[in-house]
């Protein structure tokens, strides 16, 4: 049998050994060291890159395919517009026929002009003083000429009158758009004043012959 003081010695050693054996600690990952690796870069495949320059290639060449398209568009319909406004000018010419300031003397004075066949007449004019303008027919014009060689009144009484297809009485401009010629050679225009005064006349016409006759032609 063994005593109690070997049991001792047996024993001992082992406590010793619990006492003494450090302890495991557990240490969690750095979080430093997790937050760059978790944003770390990633190199891109030279794969990707060619496929991203060659999306963004195509789109750029596409956009400057519409623009071209898009100014090529424009400049045709500004030449077709030019070519409208052309092919109306030479159908329609516009000219100016009495722009030259004149002077009416006195009641005894008149200024008139024939007013062409096959043209639309406008009729545009300011004075100095109070004047009266009448579109008179072939035919009214020699009644106010019979009226005047008659004494029945002056000049400038008997031109507006004796019949008149159209009067401006006592005014200092007049502007207006006369259509009747356009089918008939049968019209004059006649400035009077009862008073000296000039006339400043900006006065054209624009070619535009009607399919049939018209006023007192028709």
């Amino acid at each position: 049998m063994m005593g109690p003081t070997k049991m001792e010695q047996i024993t001992t050693p082992a406590e010793q050994a619990l006492t003494e054996a450090p302890a495991e600690t557990y240490s969690p990952p750095s979080v430093a060291r997790l937050a760059r690796s978790a944003w770390a870069p990633r190199a891109e495949s030279p794969e990707r890159r060619s496929w991203t320059f060659a999306l963004a290639a195509t789109l750029l060449v596409a956009a400057v395919g519409f623009g071209l398209l898009y100014a090529d568009d424009t400049g045709n319909q500004a030449t077709v517009r030019s070519l409208a406004t052309t092919k109306a000018d030479l159908e329609h010419p516009h000219l100016t026929i009495w722009n030259v300031p004149q002077q009416v003397k006195g009641s005894s004075w008149y200024l008139a002009g024939g007013i062409p066949d096959t043209f639309t007449y406008h009729l545009k004019a300011t004075s100095t003083g109070p004047m009266s303008v009448s579109i008179l027919t072939l035919e009214q014009w020699a009644a106010a000429n019979g009226c005047v060689d008659a004494g029945r009144g002056t000049t400038n009484y008997c031109m507006h009158h004796s019949g008149a297809v159209i009067s401006w009485l006592s005014v200092t401009s007049v502007t207006y758009d006369f259509h009747l010629a356009e089918g008939c050679a049968d019209y004059v225009s006649v400035f009077t004043s009862p008073a000296s005064i000039t006339i400043r006349p900006n006065v054209s016409v624009t070619y535009n012959p009607a399919s049939s006759a018209t006023g007192a032609c028709a």
